[in-house]
């Protein structure tokens, strides 16, 4: 018997095809200059320096000198031309960034071989940290083969449980990234179990109130719809068969989960299961972070990386225009 044809999905394209588009749009707009933090592993170093050959960021490496040679030595690794700023242990080397990066010295920082707990630390510390008004949140941009355009799945890594206000954040975050990487108007659909209202799964009281607040403009530059269930979110077929009327569902370029353990779920069956190729940024703070996972292959830090870049560009853009419109 023949296989399958996923239901209600695009045409599949070649996997990883709209990763390598955004490495390409992200070219004229690098090199980064990006520390690069606790990179003590064969794969956190191969994909700095993968970064750096692709023109996307001008590594810096922050960690234990000793330990990262000896890691580049292991993967056969040149670091000539490479700045290595000490540091003795990875909650060090995670200081030490956030320090370049309030600094003005770095306009991004890339995880290493180190838990995402140890650089979030340092990040969101009251004094020396990074912190803006925005909560940090996190963005998965998913290449998925059988879907008609990039989808971007939020927060799937950082806040666990978030309430309201910083589902609003979240929305925000990934709706500036999505506009970074040109897509004009993104369509944000917020995900529950169900289509309607139900007292009784907060999730769907939650996308009532976001969609109140974009209709009131606490949240902007997208179309924001929910609760949807994620096939209405990404299937016309289902939206045709439930009679939904909707501008974002069976379309949505932006799939908010209710919580970071569906988030992640949904990410993960994508890439494990669909064939989806992964890049993902943590926003929110005052310099983008590559936060990839310590399995990660080198493409999806390289996207990753592709990512940093042009979200930098789109703050860049975003200030030049409310620098206009204030003259």
């Amino acid at each position: 018997m023949p296989p399958l044809s996923p239901p209600n999905t695009a045409p599949q394209h070649e996997p990883g095809a709209r990763h390598r588009q955004l490495v390409a749009a992200a070219l004229p707009h690098g090199p980064a200059i990006t520390a690069v933090i606790h990179p003590c592993d064969a794969r956190s170093l191969t994909g700095a320096l993968a970064a750096r050959d692709q023109g996307l960021i001008l590594p810096i490496l922050v960690g234990p000198p000793a330990r990262i040679e000896a890691a580049a030595k292991a993967a056969g690794l040149s670091l000539k031309g490479i700045q290595i700023v000490p540091a003795a242990h990875s909650h060090a080397a995670a200081e030490v960034a956030v320090a370049l990066a309030r600094e003005g010295k770095v306009q991004a920082l890339m995880k290493g071989a180190l838990h995402t707990d140890e650089v979030l630390r340092a990040v969101v510390d009251k004094v020396t940290g990074l912190r803006t008004e925005r909560r940090i949140t996190h963005v998965f941009a998913l290449d998925v083969p059988h879907y008609a355009k990039p989808l971007f799945i939020t927060d799937a890594a950082i806040n666990i449980e978030p309430d309201l206000e910083t589902k609003r954040d979240i929305v925000q975050n990934a709706i500036d990234l999505a506009q970074a990487l040109g897509v004009e108007l993104p369509l944000v659909a917020i995900l529950s179990a169900v289509e309607t209202v139900t007292p009784a799964i907060r999730s769907t009281v939650d996308a009532a109130a976001l969609c109140k607040m974009a209709d009131r403009g606490q949240i902007t530059g997208g179309l924001v719809d929910g609760p949807l269930a994620f096939d209405l979110a990404v299937s016309p077929d289902a939206v045709r068969a439930k009679g939904l009327r909707s501008t974002v569902a069976g379309q949505a370029d932006i799939l908010v989960a209710p919580d970071l353990v569906s988030g992640n779920m949904i990410a993960k069956q994508l890439v494990y299961l669909a064939g989806a190729q992964s890049a993902g940024l943590a926003l929110g703070a005052m310099v983008p972070i590559i936060l990839t996972s310590r399995s990660d292959d080198v493409a999806a830090r390289v996207a990753s990386a592709a990512l940093a870049v042009m979200s930098i560009a789109g703050a860049k853009a975003r200030a030049a225009r409310l620098a206009a419109s204030l003259t």
